[in-house]
């Protein structure tokens, strides 16, 4: 029985952790913060990339003027057409600097919204691995790659059957699944057949198959083993219907 999403949580940054506010258990809802960190080197490049871009535009400012004043002068030949090409130049590549920097306070940007940790989906924190303080490196870093919350989504959950290969003709789309389990004596729970893998594994000679069942007060617990019962159409049946004709009767 596995949840409907899963997922650990990893930070797209470097830095300490400063504070977590959810613990195992805790049921989160989309976007809801989880964790924050602090990266003192990434706000300390997104003031000097600011500055950067401040200066580029005031550079882009003067070199505007003077473009404008080059070009109004040449209309009185006060001014080489060279002096004119120039003061262009200047202001085209000036406008050129301030757009890249401003791509790179974006990033930076970015890099410094990545210091807070959001819930991806709406589920259940399953495991928190990380306390304040501790050294949280980068998920997309070539090093000790460590996940801070483990979360699923269990309103929905999946259960993969492995039907023998002698049944597999009967599997059919919609169909609906008893499910039992050893924490539910006498209990059945009711799934739907969604979805098949639609070929025979040749190791253990059984279609693979997946049934959603709905879990809206969270009862069945992630990781469960279940007894799944499928009312199969016998192959006799199956022959008798004319959808496989060429089905030898048998039992099954």
């Amino acid at each position: 029985v596995q949840p409907f999403s899963s997922s650990p949580i990893y930070s797209r940054t470097n830095g300490y952790l400063r504070k977590w506010y959810v613990d195992i258990g805790t049921r989160v809802k989309q976007g809801q913060l989880l964790a924050v960190i602090d990266a003192p080197e990434v706000d300390q490049q997104v003031a000097q990339s600011i500055s950067n871009l401040d200066t580029a535009k005031a550079n882009l400012e003067l070199a505007e003027i003077t473009k404008n004043r080059y070009q109004g002068l040449l209309k009185s030949k006060a001014v080489a057409q060279q002096d004119v090409d120039n003061a262009v130049g200047t202001y085209n590549a000036t406008k050129s600097i301030v757009e890249a920097d401003q791509a790179n306070v974006k990033q930076l940007q970015a890099m410094q919204s990545f210091e807070k940790i959001y819930a991806p989906f709406d589920g259940v924190v399953t495991a928190r691995n990380t306390d304040i303080g501790d050294l949280v490196n980068s998920g997309s870093g070539g090093g000790v790659k460590s996940d801070l919350f483990h979360m699923a989504q269990p309103g929905t959950l999946r259960v993969y059957v492995n039907v023998p290969e002698e049944y597999s003709q009967g599997i059919k789309d919609g169909m609906t699944a008893d499910i039992t389990l050893a924490e539910f004596p006498g209990r059945k729970f009711q799934g739907k057949l969604v979805r098949s893998a639609d070929a025979i594994n040749m190791t253990t000679r059984t279609l693979l198959i997946e049934i959603d069942v709905d879990n809206p007060t969270g009862a069945l617990l992630t990781g469960s083993y279940a007894e799944v019962h499928l009312a199969v159409p016998t192959q006799a049946s199956l022959r008798n219907s004319g959808q496989y004709p060429d089905i030898p009767h048998g039992r099954l």
